[in-house]
């Protein structure tokens, strides 16, 4: 447990920092341009989400295997790996930037967008899908460090680039009036700073990532295992954000009010959440590093430790949410938009309440991803969007915004039943290993 905590403390305050990107973008948006520009920015998250998610999955995925050579002590593997990652990572970025670019205005309205809030949307999304690239490129050096075990500096990078986001956004949004699209800007920036801090710091403190002669060949065969791993980890986050376009499209149909009230309960639940999904970031690098290895026995030890830090932590964001949430949401709306602060609340309860399935959610399929299971953690991505739509078809016309609310719930728990099950499976298929291993 001490050496998970380690791990995933700076993951934890990084994870906080990346989130306080998109959060300060709502909060100068709402607080100086107006509802409409705050429920712009709120419409894209799904979307966003969808492709971005998509860039960080497979980056995540292509991780799995770094860790898994560096915990065989395979370092020359390991370097080729990485270079491999970084060829696939370009030609990802050439297909998905235009492609999405072009495609962005017909998604919007796919989405059921409101007019009103439909340029604004548009203006934030189309320079957040325009830095594609630079998103990969973050997340693929980032990936690299914790797939050695430093989780430290990419929070150093995110700190520094989210006090840069924030002067920007003021800049861009309240001296430049340049609205959502000014900062979605600030959010590509600030993200390319980062990056760039990343890449230049691990190829100057690491030599057992500096590359050697031939070790950055292209490889085919380890072009299809990163894939392998990365494309249905990939799979998994556009699959789930598939099930939150749903329930965005659903949203969106309630009206501005409801569109606003999502974007800030989503952007505060996402806040605490954080740590939860960190503490599944952990599970994947100790687990895949243990694979490596072929220490099994650590692998469930460390699994049983992450779902202790996990009840801890739900524990204490449970508290916190409960008693400062309101005060929370007044960052992104006046005390006068009374009716869009009751939605807030509401969002708040219903998933706050629920946080322990999600917590089981992220340590079990990135424990999994982790041991190499990564089509079963995808699986648990279609369990989520069967959950969410099903809420969208049948409770959101019903119930209004609190049939919305009750759609995370219903996909954490889908997720979990698949997730389980697979984990029982998979210690079965430790235990017969370590057998074999011992004669």
């Amino acid at each position: 447990m001490p050496l998970i905590l380690r791990f995933f403390v700076p993951l934890f305050l990084g994870n906080l920092f990346q989130q306080f990107y998109s959060m300060v973008d709502s909060i100068v948006v709402g607080k100086f341009v107006g509802v409409d520009a705050l429920a712009g920015v709120g419409a894209t998250g799904a979307f966003n989400f969808l492709i971005l998610g998509f860039a960080m999955g497979i980056c995540g995925g292509f991780g799995i295997m770094f860790g898994q050579r560096f915990g065989a002590k395979d370092y020359k593997g390991m370097r080729n790996y990485i270079a491999n990652a970084y060829y696939l990572t370009i030609v990802i970025s050439l297909i998905l930037t235009p492609t999405t670019m072009l495609l962005c205005r017909k998604i919007l309205l796919l989405m059921n967008t409101p007019t009103q809030i439909l340029e604004e949307a548009y203006n934030y999304i189309i320079v957040i899908l325009a830095g594609i690239a630079v998103s990969m490129f973050y997340n693929i050096a980032a990936s690299v460090l914790r797939s050695i075990g430093d989780s430290k500096t990419p929070l150093f990078a995110l700190i520094g680039a989210s006090i840069l986001n924030i002067l920007l956004d003021l800049l861009f949004v309240i001296v430049f009036h340049m609205g959502t699209f000014g900062a979605g800007a600030a959010t590509v920036i600030s993200q390319a700073v980062s990056g760039f801090v990343c890449m230049l710091y691990m190829y100057r403190k690491y030599d057992v990532l500096k590359f050697k002669q031939g070790e950055m060949k292209i490889d085919t065969t380890k072009m299809i295992y990163l894939l392998g791993t990365g494309i249905p980890m990939a799979l998994q986050f556009s699959i789930t954000a598939v099930g939150t376009i749903i329930i965005q499209s659903a949203v969106n149909g309630l009206g501005t009010v409801a569109v606003a009230a999502m974007t800030a309960g989503s952007k505060i639940s996402m806040l605490f959440n954080g740590a939860l999904e960190m503490i599944g970031m952990s599970m994947a690098t100790f687990c895949s590093q243990n694979k490596g290895a072929r220490e099994y026995g650590r692998i469930r030890m460390g699994v049983r430790a992450g779902f202790m830090i996990m009840i801890m932590a739900c524990i204490v964001i449970i508290t916190v949410i409960q008693l400062l949430g309101h005060q929370v949401a007044l960052l992104f709306i006046d005390e006068s938009e009374t009716q869009i602060m009751k939605y807030i609340l509401l969002y708040l309860d219903y998933n706050s309440y629920f946080f322990p399935m999600l917590g089981a959610l992220f340590v079990l399929r990135n424990a999994l991803q982790g041991m190499g299971y990564s089509v079963i953690a995808m699986s648990a991505g279609v369990s989520e969007l069967i959950g969410r739509a099903a809420v969208a078809v049948l409770l959101v016309g019903r119930l209004g915004f609190e049939g919305a609310c009750l759609a995370n719930p219903a996909a954490w728990l889908m997720a979990d039943l698949i997730l389980i099950i697979s984990y029982v499976y998979a210690v079965k298929r430790m235990n017969q290993q370590e057998l074999l291993l011992v004669k």
